[in-house]
């Protein structure tokens, strides 16, 4: 199947979709530390890339993530999956999702049904920009 990265600093919530993700036959990464990802991502690229924004050592470290990812992979699927709009309620949506300031592919807050997870990610790894 597809081999997913998941950078999320709940330890819990990144393995318990992890979890979900492995069910489904992926091979699975996950990252606690917001300053992981590129450096994993160049290590191995993946098939996609679960990314949160709020991290400890920065609430909107996800965001710089997001553009940094971009920069290396343009192709990469990036699902931003937050709690942001509950911290801050500034109402972050799929309708923000821009190739400058947020270029994720899809936008996801959480609490997220966790098959409405799956589904989202199998729509981001069947995607035909996908290479």
């Amino acid at each position: 199947m597809a081999y997913l990265l998941i950078v999320d600093d709940d330890a819990e919530f990144a393995e318990t979709v992890g979890t979900v993700c492995e069910s489904e036959g992926h091979e699975v990464r996950i990252l606690h530390a917001a300053s992981e990802a590129v450096p994993a991502v160049r290590e191995r690229k993946p098939d996609a890339v679960v990314l949160d924004v709020m991290f400890p050592e920065d609430p909107s470290a996800g965001f710089q993530v997001a553009r940094d990812l971009r920069q290396l992979h343009q192709d990469l699927p990036i699902l931003m999956l937050t709690a942001v709009n509950e911290k801050f309620p500034l109402g972050f949506s799929n309708k923000d999702i821009d190739s400058s300031w947020l270029p994720v592919t899809e936008f996801v807050e959480k609490p997220v049904d966790l098959a409405v997870l799956k589904e989202k990610l199998a729509k981001l790894l069947d995607s035909p920009d996908r290479s």
